[in-house]
């Protein structure tokens, strides 16, 4: 089976092909602005929009399926009145287009009862599944140990950027996708109880990190974070590999390794900030 994956230019967004065509998007973040609201920050509910921006999707690559990868909704542990208005629209929306898989996220407790009964809309299990040869989760777990036989393992979850800081110390955070591959020994010592044969060498599964889909989420700059800066058990644990992991930003831009980029002045926390002069007496 021939996989291609092709994120969408300059949006959040990632298309794979395989037998049938997958548009995926992560960190959608329903309910946010209730959340805001409560911090005293009233921002009008942008659902509307998000919708939209996903239909011209549609429109534009014409998917066989939908998948949202976790973190549909914002709020938790609880389920707030916007995600309970918004949350069924939104998915009868995106379901008369095509069939939707969702991979729950860490902010998804209770999403089973925001779900529209409906046979075109499935819940995955919190670990995750592979569907058409590419592997799926979320992120904020391990992943289930079947998933590590698929070529792709696609995830979101940290919501990844870069920080660019100027001499003046001004700061520009742009939204990436980030492209690596998985330590098997790690994986291979958390699994050994499985009985699974993990693969080795240039079998290993890549690992795909898509940006958040809500840009009022924030990010995480991977160019100033190491693995225990990051979010979830196989960053903390280093069953990733960070250092050589290539960074894209979304029009497309290659920067190369991240232990290449992190080496940039312009990378470099702190840049912006003068340094004290020591006078000698």
């Amino acid at each position: 089976m021939v996989i291609e994956l092709e994120p969408v230019v300059d949006e959040p967004a990632l298309i794979v092909r395989s037998t049938t065509t997958a548009l995926v998007v992560g960190d959608i973040h329903l309910g946010i602005e209730w959340d805001l609201y409560r911090s005293g920050i009233s921002i009008p509910s942008r659902m509307k929009h998000g919708l939209e921006r996903i239909l011209g999707y549609i429109r534009q690559k014409s998917p066989d399926r939908i998948i949202l990868l976790g973190d549909l909704k914002h709020n938790v542990p609880q389920i707030s009145w916007q995600e309970r208005d918004e949350i069924p629209y939104f998915l009868e929306s995106l379901a008369e287009y095509a069939p939707i898989d969702i991979f729950p996220g860490n902010h998804d407790g209770g999403i089973e009862h925001l779900v529209p009964r409906r046979p075109d809309i499935r819940i995955h299990p919190v670990r995750g599944s592979v569907i058409e040869g590419v592997a799926y989760f979320h992120g904020h777990t391990w992943p289930d140990p079947s998933l590590l036989s698929a070529q792709y393992i696609v995830t979101a979850h940290n919501h990844p950027t870069i920080r660019f800081t100027d001499s003046l110390g001004y700061s520009v955070t742009e939204q990436s996708w980030i492209r690596t591959k998985l330590n098997m020994d790690v994986l291979g010592e958390h699994f050994r109880d499985s009985g699974m044969q993990l693969r080795k060498g240039k079998d290993v599964p890549e690992l795909i990190i898509i940006p958040s889909f809500n840009e009022l989420c924030g990010g995480v700059a991977f160019n100033e974070s190491l693995d225990d800066d990051l979010l979830g058990p196989i960053f903390s644990s280093g069953a990733v590999d960070i250092d050589n992991a290539q960074v894209y930003l979304l029009d497309g831009t290659c920067l190369g390794a991240l232990r290449h980029v992190r080496k940039l002045v312009e990378s470099r926390p702190g840049t912006g900030k003068r340094k004290r002069k020591v006078v000698k007496k």
